[in-house]
């Protein structure tokens, strides 16, 4: 997963699978929901991030996550 942030149109991007999108769908207001072709959702983007989400700190709670491999 990864999250980018666009500050000349104040979007976040959250990449949820590195798929391919092939269909958008609004599921909210400003809120676009990226599909791959087997309607698995591959990314959320929210437009007008800042007044819509806190994005002054970042957490996560208990993610399994696995250490990636440095040269």
């Amino acid at each position: 997963m990864k999250l980018q942030y666009y500050p000349e149109t104040d979007s976040l991007y959250i990449e949820l699978s590195s798929k391919v999108g092939s269909d958008v769908r609004e599921i909210g207001d400003g809120v676009m929901a990226d599909f791959d072709d087997q309607g698995n959702i591959v990314g959320i983007d929210i437009d007008h991030a800042t007044r819509k989400l806190d994005l002054t700190s970042l957490e996560t709670i208990a993610l399994p996550v696995k250490p990636t491999k440095t040269a």
